[in-house]
């Protein structure tokens, strides 16, 4: 199974940003961790970064008839985008959203999802775990 793993604008900025509600770690051990959560259910992955929405819906739009799965955290565009929305029905690929924090405990604003539209599962306020909750879901139909 292949998944293709997005992020989305400023969780390149882990470690950095906002300490207290998304840790201490770097984005570059998110992607260590996940690379090691791929391969404990013997999957493989590409991991994909970008601060910019259509960017995220070209590679949305890529993935159509080459991975399996994708798990993604849209970051601040889990509140506002309908083209990925759109993206990710279009291609109809099994998605699981995650978040690092938990946003139906932050401001009003970021409690809406137009991800959680169309995603089979969200992880949300697991930190880096929540990541591996998704791909153990999408590869073995169980957390």
């Amino acid at each position: 199974m292949k998944l293709l793993i997005i992020n989305g604008p400023n969780l390149n900025m882990l470690g950095i940003r906002e300490p207290g509600i998304y840790g201490d770690q770097s984005f570059l051990a998110l992607c260590e961790f996940i690379k090691k959560a791929v391969a404990e259910v013997g999957a493989e992955c590409e991991l994909y970064q970008s601060n910019h929405e259509g960017a995220i819906v070209d590679k949305i739009q890529e993935a159509y008839g080459k991975f399996d799965g994708i798990v993604i955290n849209p970051g601040a565009y889990t509140h506002t985008s309908v083209a990925i929305l759109d993206a990710l029905s279009a291609v109809a690929i099994p998605t699981v959203e995650v978040h690092i924090s938990n946003v139906m405990e932050r401001e009003e604003f970021r409690h809406r999802s137009f991800v959680s539209l169309v995603a089979k599962k969200t992880y949300m306020g697991l930190g880096f775990e929540g990541y591996r909750r998704a791909v153990r879901y999408l590869v073995l139909g169980k957390e």
